[in-house]
């Protein structure tokens, strides 16, 4: 008995037979042509191939500009933005955090000296949070910590409670010698420089980057309903979070 043909390429052998020929760089039999993307490709057939895996979606960048003790700053952080980060799948969103915001450097017999919006507390608030983003590295490790700071009653002082809770691993010696020495000066100097550099520039905070661009509109959407512009945005499959999902929802209610 004959081999049966799946559809898709009896389709693809129809159009040979009708005379559309074959790409030039083809040299594998119409059946095979959507066996993989890379003959696919190459036959030119790639639109025709229905079930080929599609290239995965880049995840949407957003940048946060923000300074540790704006009250705005600190709303949008902890309740828009870090639901979102749990929300979503780490592939659709991408999250770098600025903490330096209003503040103002300047050179002092070759030192750098920060003047902060909110006092000398949120200097030290905005160091705090870029020695422990330097030292965890990982986003997963690091933003947690930053949301139980951010929603804490004190920024400057809730660190290792906070690190107990969220990063037991990370040393806070390490991040307090960071603070108190030049790698903290040096990762404020950079968070100066880039904040600096925004087009347009900031004109408060939070300022809300989204894929390099700031509007008005991206930021009142951002902070109207940040979940829903990132679902917009993402070009992948959408996740259940985004609504793509239809399941009947489970009541939370206590029942007796």
């Amino acid at each position: 008995m004959a081999p049966t043909v799946p559809l898709p390429a009896l389709a693809l052998v129809a159009l040979v037979a009708l005379g559309l020929g074959v790409a030039p760089g083809c040299d594998r039999p119409a059946h095979l042509w959507c066996s993989s993307p890379e003959i696919a490709v190459a036959c030119q057939v790639e639109n025709r191939c229905p079930n080929l895996p599609r290239p995965a979606a880049t995840p949407v960048e957003l940048s946060l500009y923000y300074e540790s003790l704006c009250p705005a700053c600190r709303e949008f952080l902890v309740l828009k933005l870090f639901p979102t980060w749990l929300l979503l799948p780490s592939e659709m969103l991408n999250i770098t955090l600025v903490p330096y915001g209003n503040a103002q450097e300047r050179n002092v017999s070759g030192k750098w000296d920060f003047q902060c919006q909110h006092g000398p507390e949120e200097c030290l608030g905005n160091m705090i949070e870029a020695c422990l983003m330097h030292e965890a590295k990982n986003f997963s490790t690091y933003f947690p910590v930053i949301f139980c700071l951010e929603s804490g009653s004190s920024i400057t002082k809730n660190l290792e409670a906070c690190l107990q809770i969220y990063a037991p691993e990370l040393d806070r010696g390490r991040i307090a010698a960071c603070v108190q020495g030049d790698t903290g000066m040096a990762l404020m100097h950079q968070n100066a420089q880039l904040t600096e550099a925004l087009d347009p520039p900031h004109q408060f905070v939070p300022w809300i980057v989204i894929n390099g661009k700031h509007t008005d509109e991206l930021q009142a959407q951002a902070e109207a309903s940040l979940l829903g512009l990132v679902c917009r945005l993402y070009q992948g499959e959408k996740p259940e979070a985004c609504g793509g999902s239809k399941a009947p929802k489970t009541s939370l209610g206590c029942r007796r």
